[in-house]
C-alpha cells in the first residue's frame, strides 16, 4: 500500500506539474524558431517584460526593507502592546485571506479615478489606477507577508540575549542589527526575496484588475499570456509563458539553495 500511495503521489505530481510544463514547451516550439522567437520580440512582449521585471525590483526592493522592519517590530519590540501586535500580525497574514482579485478590487474602490483620494491624485498629475503606480501596490499587497513570515520565526528562535549583550557592550542598534541580527536572518531574507520574486513575477489576478490590461502600457507577462489565449495567438502565448516558467523553476532551485544554507546557519 505504501508504495501505490508514493506511486499514485509522483503520478499526480507529474501531471499537475511537470505535464503541463511539458506541453507549454511544445506548444512555443510549435512553429519552430521563428514562431517561439516571434513571439518574444513583439513590441508588446518585449514591453510586457520589462513591465514585469520593472514590479519585481521595485516590489522586492520595498518587501525586503519594510519586511525585515516590521519584522523586527513585532518580535523585539515592547513598546508596540500584545494587542497591537496581535492587530499587525493579523493585518500582515491578510492576503493570504483575501483573493487577489478582490484585492486589486479594493484598491481600485479605494484609488480609482472617481474616488476622493484618486481625483486628489490626479490633480497632481499622478496617476494611480490603470497606470504603473496600481501595479505596484496591488503586487504589495500580494506579497507582503512573504518576507515577514519567513524572518519572524527566525527572530522568535535565536532569541535576544546577543543583542542585548551587544547593547550592553556599547553598540548602537545600527550596528547591532548589522553585526548580530543580520548574520542570523540573512538566509532566510535571501528565501523571503527568492518567493517574492517568484510571486511579483506569476501574478495575474490583482495586477488585472487594476492595471487594465492596455497594450504597451499596464501589461505586464501574466496578463499578455492571458490575452494571446483569449485571441487565439498560442505559440505566443506559450513562449511568453515558457519564459515565465523556466524563470520559475530557476527560482525554485536557487530557493531549495537558500533553504539548504538556511538551515546549516
Amino acid at each position: 500500500m505504501r508504495r501505490l500511495w508514493i506511486g499514485l503521489t509522483f503520478v499526480l505530481f507529474g501531471i499537475l506539474l511537470i505535464v503541463p510544463v511539458i506541453r507549454i514547451a511544445m506548444g512555443a516550439w510549435n512553429e519552430g524558431w521563428s514562431g517561439f522567437s516571434m513571439g518574444l520580440s513583439r513590441p508588446e512582449t518585449l514591453h510586457a517584460l520589462y513591465m514585469t521585471g520593472l514590479i519585481v525590483v521595485i516590489v522586492t526592493f520595498i518587501n525586503t526593507i519594510f519586511g525585515v522592519m516590521l519584522s523586527l517590530y513585532l518580535v523585539r519590540a515592547t513598546w508596540l502592546g500584545r494587542k497591537l501586535k496581535q492587530l499587525m500580525n493579523s493585518v500582515v497574514d491578510l492576503p493570504f485571506a483575501v483573493s487577489p482579485v478582490i484585492g486589486g478590487l479594493m484598491i481600485v474602490l479605494l484609488l480609482g479615478p472617481e474616488t476622493a483620494i484618486g481625483t486628489l491624485f490626479n490633480w497632481a498629475g499622478i496617476d494611480i489606477v490603470y497606470a504603473l503606480p496600481g501595479m505596484i501596490i496591488a503586487t504589495l499587497f500580494v506579497t507582503f507577508p512573504l518576507i515577514v513570515r519567513e524572518v519572524m520565526p527566525v527572530l522568535q528562535e535565536i532569541g535576544s540575549q546577543q543583542e542585548e549583550a551587544a547593547a550592553t557592550l556599547g553598540a548602537n542598534a545600527w550596528t547591532t542589527f548589522w553585526r548580530v541580527t543580520w548574520p542570523s536572518i540573512r538566509w532566510s531574507v535571501v528565501y523571503g526575496i527568492v518567493l517574492t520574486v517568484a510571486r511579483s513575477m506569476g501574478e495575474f489576478g490583482a495586477v488585472l484588475v487594476v492595471s487594465g490590461n492596455i497594450i504597451n502600457k499596464t501589461q505586464t507577462a501574466t496578463t499578455l499570456v492571458y490575452q494571446d489565449v483569449e485571441n487565439f495567438k498560442l505559440v505566443a502565448a506559450n513562449s511568453v509563458a515558457l519564459v515565465l516558467a523556466v524563470s520559475s523553476i530557476g527560482l525554485l532551485l536557487f530557493m531549495e539553495w537558500a533553504k539548504s544554507r538556511k538551515e546549516v546557519h
